[in-house]
């Protein structure tokens, strides 16, 4: 109940925001989504033919030093994204535990899963998404996790609140002026897909750290599954235009809503050298994009 409350209060707080700093350079062009009566199976495959119909959309991700392709569909009721990028190998496990013969205990290990993060802004007008930025702002995270969430056929839905004021629990940084701000991160309400459990007494050498349920509440709102085949991952993504949640975006409107997307997580940690990919949680946002949101008619 205190958690509760304290998030609402935070949520409140961030309501006004100033927007006289300008955002990061937005992609050469807006990811627009096509409106469709046939909409994509969320297998991770992308082979439906209403993506067939959608522009394809381009940014490059600085911190993994790749292009991310986007595309975008919808109905009258959803929203569906399609993202594919390269990978040289598919990582599905995470922070595995490892036998440590020397304590005779289960460690966690240093794997790390592969994921991809979108990041929309909640505010009323533009901003810039890094956690780095000059801005204050809420914004909507969308976290595909290969190991923790894609088993259970989802992403995690969670927040980030970034202030110049320290909130409890927050990380400090330094943004790019020099001065310091704070990230907080919430969770949506509701129960995640995963769970994780410690084992009792020796099995084998390595173990998986994690179990999987069906996520509730506004954590499960948004559908994802994602496959890797030949160097590159390819993710679906597909949520409601309007959940009614106060913690997610609400694409309740035709329009232009801000997002961007990350390879790596967007938690503004420092590179560990020993993780299997060092670079996780130093992700960030590098293109401010815009996806528009079509005139919708009735029907589907």
């Amino acid at each position: 109940m205190k958690t509760t409350m304290r998030t609402a209060n935070l949520l409140v707080s961030f309501i006004v925001i100033s927007f006289s700093v300008m955002p990061q350079a937005y992609a050469v062009e807006p990811l627009v989504a096509v409106l469709t009566d046939n909409p994509p199976k969320i297998d991770g495959r992308g082979n439906d033919p209403s993506w067939e119909l959608a522009k394809e959309v381009a940014t490059h991700d600085l911190v993994a030093g790749i292009d991310i392709h986007i595309k975008a569909v919808t109905t009258d009721k959803r929203i569906f994204l399609l993202v594919k990028f390269p990978d040289t190998d598919e990582s599905r496990s995470h922070k595995s535990w490892v036998w440590d013969k020397a304590r005779q205990i289960y460690r966690v290990g240093y794997d790390i899963e592969d994921t991809v993060v979108f990041k929309w802004n909640m505010e009323n007008g533009p901003v810039d998404l890094s956690i780095y930025g000059d801005n204050q702002y809420r914004a909507d995270i969308w976290f595909w996790k290969a190991c923790r969430t894609d088993p259970a056929g989802h992403a995690d839905d969670k927040m980030h609140l970034l202030s110049f004021s320290k909130v409890e629990d927050s990380t400090k940084l330094t943004n790019k002026s020099g001065r310091t701000i704070y990230l907080h991160r919430l969770e949506d309400s509701g129960k995640c897909a995963y769970l994780s459990e410690l084992p009792v007494g020796y099995s084998k050498e390595k173990l998986p750290r994690f179990t999987y349920n069906t996520p509730d509440g506004s954590r499960s709102d948004i559908k994802a599954k994602g496959v890797w085949e030949k160097g590159i991952w390819t993710i679906e993504f597909s949520r409601l235009l309007e959940t009614g949640n106060r913690d997610d975006v609400q694409f309740n409107k035709p329009g232009k809503y801000q997002f961007g997307v990350s390879r790596y997580e967007i938690a503004g940690r420092d590179e560990n050298p020993k993780l299997s990919q060092p670079l996780y949680g130093k992700g960030d946002i590098s293109e401010n994009l815009i996806l528009i949101i079509p005139n919708l008619s009735s029907g589907d």
